[in-house]
């Protein structure tokens, strides 16, 4: 059996319509839409929006951690467009899911990231994708547990929900042979982002579990660029899948 596991699209439509090349499935991990681009500042909806020099300097402030400064500046450039914010950033989220979610292969096991809009998913599964969030698949005779979103944080992105929220679903699950969740366990060298110099949140609840019910594997993303891609706890090897939108290839899980 091969599953090629991708986390963080960001938009990457044209790789992952090669995703599941070769493999009898595909599992996705979250992140699709792509609103800002650190490493192409002129790339994603508030890009597209604002154009690529009022982006970086966006991403500049969040960087430095001067979110108040950051949010101001977005109020700030969204009063300048007509109508409501929202409707801007739905229409572009809406263009983005359906360009991806047609390049999705299928079978495709899938769950949201951080970043992503869980209620306009329906619009655009195709048959063949499976969605699943405190739930588990059988998969070539394994379990398959699936955890999405991510942790409350500073940036506020839009499927951030709390611990309690979180670790319910991860209870959900329950023992699995390879535990999937968009963010990490909270493992401090799988949190740390060389690139951006930070800490990400990870999930406390997803370590205690791993602990606890020992899975083959603990697959996730959410960290671009990771200390550690990997590291084991117990008999368990918990794997960084990889930025799919830098990246271009999946992980490849077979047995």
């Amino acid at each position: 059996m091969r599953v090629h596991v991708v986390s963080d699209v960001h938009g990457r439509a044209d790789a992952l319509a090669r995703a599941g090349d070769g493999a009898d499935a595909l599992v996705c991990l979250g992140d699709l839409i792509l609103f800002v681009d650190y490493d192409d500042h002129a790339q994603g909806i508030f890009a597209d929006l604002f154009g690529a020099e009022k982006a970086a300097e966006f991403i500049s402030l969040r960087t430095a951690k001067r979110f108040d400064e950051a949010r101001a500046m977005s109020a700030q450039l969204w009063a300048t467009l007509d109508g409501d914010p929202r409707e801007h950033i739905e229409r572009n989220v809406r263009a983005q899911y359906a360009a991806l979610f047609a390049a999705m292969p299928a079978p495709a096991y899938l769950t949201y990231g951080n970043v992503d809009l869980p209620r306009l998913w329906a619009d655009y599964v195709r048959p063949g994708h499976q969605v699943l969030d405190g739930q588990v698949a059988e998969i070539g005779g394994l379990r398959f547990g699936f955890v999405g979103g991510g942790l409350k944080t500073q940036y506020r992105t839009p499927h951030e929900i709390s611990d309690e929220e979180f670790a319910a679903k991860v209870e959900a699950v329950g023992e699995v042979d390879v535990l999937c969740c968009h963010i990490p366990p909270d493992v401090p060298e799988l949190l740390y982002d060389v690139v951006a110099r930070r800490f990400e949140r990870g999930s406390a609840a997803t370590l205690e579990a791993i602990r606890r019910t020992q899975p083959r594997y603990a697959l996730f993303g959410h960290v671009h660029n990771p200390l550690y891609g990997r590291t084991r706890i117990g008999r368990t090897e918990c794997v960084n899948v990889g930025h799919f939108r830098g990246r271009g290839v999946p992980y490849v899980l077979e047995w």
